[in-house]
């Protein structure tokens, strides 16, 4: 049994389908330095649900474009997201995007991430449209507060031993 208490049938599953775990069970930041360096890529999706009429609003907000202040916050976060993640790798993203729109019933947030590497973008794309959707939050809570950050998902994912993923 590893030292975090799992059952030996529950630590035996997890060592055999995650990586993030060592052979007692523990986990632990993978090594990726013998991985071949290839392209991959990812992204995301978000909905931050909000009233039809604080959506007419967004415009007068006096904090400033809340669209405008998420996207940078999603870049922002993508970039730090090994600071966020415990067993995420620090990586040098050589693309991040994230997209900000009105809907009739709220903001969707998408984001792509990419580089040239041995680990993938996965957990960078998913930062971004979080933190964008929190973003959305914090710069419009004063006008609701039943906001609603909802369906964060990853939309696709590119490159690496496990192929590719497509929603």
């Amino acid at each position: 049994m590893g030292s975090r208490g799992l059952d030996s049938s529950s630590s035996q599953m997890k060592q055999s389908n995650l990586s993030h775990y060592d052979d007692s069970g523990d986990a632990r930041m993978v090594d990726v330095s013998r991985k071949a360096e290839t392209r991959r890529t990812a992204s995301a999706h978000a909905f931050v649900r909000i009233k039809p009429s604080v959506l007419r609003r967004l415009p007068e907000n006096p904090k400033g474009n809340p669209l405008e202040v998420a996207r940078f916050a999603g870049m922002q976060a993508a970039k730090r997201t090994s600071e966020l993640i415990p067993m995420c790798h620090p990586l040098m993203l050589s693309h991040i995007d994230v997209r900000v729109s009105v809907e009739k019933n709220g903001v969707r947030v998408v984001s792509s991430a990419g580089l040239n590497g041995p680990t993938g973008v996965e957990m960078e794309a998913l930062t971004a449209v979080t933190v964008a959707a929190l973003t959305v939050y914090d710069m419009v809570k004063a006008l609701d507060k039943s906001i609603e950050i909802q369906d964060i998902y990853l939309l696709e994912k590119t490159g690496g031993k496990s192929g590719d993923f497509h929603r």
